[in-house]
């Protein structure tokens, strides 16, 4: 679990816990990692191991790959769900913000599933799971600098999966739209199309276990982004989207 201290991993790592899996979380906050360690084992995990530091920062990466290889030998799965929300009014008023936001939204996490490949290729198995977001699927007004890194990392992760099919790993692309976690709180989190972070989780693990491709939480959404990107480009430059 990278990212693990974020609602959606959390949310993931107890339905693992409870099938009784060896898990390692690796996240900033050593605390709130150790805190999370405790309740999963008391939750059923077999084991439990963490590592604490910065996740977009590349340098970091090698050691971040050491631990989790020590830990978990040939891991089964390995879910990457960190990322921040750009504040996109922010971001076009302050260019060195967009660039920040970019490298931890997609440069490095590109880095860190390319540094985790060969440790899935020599296990000829396993599934590389990476939370991107519906926001990816189109550039809107209202978002284009978060779509553009999410978007990105679609694209990149749809090669990855080419590159890794011959070796029997899954590249799995989970694309949540609305989902109420503290990375959203400052958003009214209400009405149908919101998803509580268990739901989804849900979805993820069952998309795993499937070895799907791509994995739309709520399923919903990929109805909704279909009929987005359908919109004739005249009629999506008259909306707020």
């Amino acid at each position: 679990m990278l990212g693990a201290t974020s609602a959606i991993a959390e949310a993931c790592a107890r339905v693992w816990a409870m099938q009784g899996a060896r898990l390692f979380l690796a996240g900033r906050r050593a605390e709130v990692l150790s805190a999370i360690a405790a309740d999963l084992r008391v939750r059923g995990a077999e084991a439990v191991a963490i590592w604490a530091g910065d996740l977009s920062d590349v340098a970091v990466h090698p050691e971040l790959i050491a631990a989790l290889t020590a830990a978990l030998d040939s891991p089964d799965v390995v879910l990457l769900a960190w990322g921040t929300l750009t504040e996109q009014a922010r971001a076009e008023d302050h260019p060195d913000y967009a660039a920040r936001e970019l490298t931890g939204n997609f440069t490095a996490p590109i880095a860190l599933l390319l540094g985790l490949t060969p440790a899935m290729v020599a296990g000829n198995s396993g599934v590389l799971a990476c939370i991107t977001s519906v926001a990816g699927e189109r550039g809107r007004a209202s978002n284009f600098v978060y779509g553009a890194a999410k978007g990105g990392l679609q694209r990149f992760l749809e090669g990855l999966r080419h590159r890794l099919h011959r070796h029997g790993v899954t590249v799995l692309d989970i694309r949540p739209g609305f989902v109420a976690t503290p990375m959203t709180a400052h958003l009214a989190q209400s009405g149908p199309l919101w998803a509580e972070p268990h739901r989804v989780a849900l979805d993820i693990v069952r998309g795993i276990e499937r070895r799907k491709p791509v994995v739309y939480a709520p399923w919903f959404w990929r109805w909704i982004i279909l009929v987005v990107r359908c919109l004739p480009r005249f009629v999506m430059h008259r909306t707020s989207l």
